[in-house]
């Protein structure tokens, strides 16, 4: 009787490093997902991040469909920018009222973590030293009278910076705004938090009107 040698099927080595370069990188199947973003490092700047409010970007539906809140003013996210651990953001406060609404120098602000607790940090007029070059943060107070249906912003900037070890990082997803003294605080749910490290410094520039 003759043996029957049993023979094993060679894949092409180019076929299997294709299949499992096809897995390392998502290729492999039927969609491909999108890269992951890379975090930005926590140095220093070369260039300041853009600051100025998108002016041609309305405010978002949920926004223009709820109810005017209790003061007549809403607040409204705008888009942010950062640039290697520098971070900008600016916010828009809508007269949604039937009156004029009168804003005078600066907003009082303060952040809560995602569980509402209160965040501790120094909020500081103007750029605060953290950067320069924003004249927007650094413009001189005014008083800016708001028609129905007008707006006015402010920005704030800050840096992403671990510095201490020991020091616990802090990270906003929530803030408070009390557009002027003694009318009702706004509160806002941020799309990107205000992660600042164990900085706990955050500059504020001053209420400008919204010039479309």
């Amino acid at each position: 009787m003759i043996a029957k040698r049993r023979t094993r099927r060679r894949i092409p080595a180019l076929v299997t490093v294709g299949v499992l370069a096809g897995v390392l990188t998502g290729t492999a199947g039927c969609s491909t997902p999108p890269a992951p973003r890379a975090a930005p490092a926590p140095t220093a700047v070369s260039g300041m991040p853009r600051l100025t409010p998108d002016r041609s970007a309305p405010p978002s539906p949920s926004a223009t469909a709820d109810a005017c809140p209790e003061g007549g003013v809403r607040l409204v996210e705008m888009a942010g920018d950062a640039a290697m651990g520098l971070r900008v953001a600016s916010f828009q406060l809508v007269n949604c009222g039937t009156q004029p609404y009168v804003l005078e120098g600066y907003p009082r602000l303060s952040l809560r973590d995602d569980h509402d607790a209160p965040v501790e940090v120094s909020v500081e007029h103007g750029s605060a030293g953290i950067t320069t070059g924003t004249p927007n943060l650094d413009a001189a107070p005014q008083r800016v009278a708001l028609a129905p249906g007008q707006a006015a912003f402010f920005g704030i900037v800050w840096r992403n910076l671990v510095t201490d070890g020991t020091v616990v990082a802090t990270t906003a997803w929530n803030v408070e705004v009390e557009p002027r003294p003694g009318a009702p605080r706004l509160s806002l749910r941020l799309s990107e938090p205000v992660d600042l490290g164990n900085t706990g410094k955050l500059g504020l520039g001053p209420w400008q009107p919204l010039v479309r």
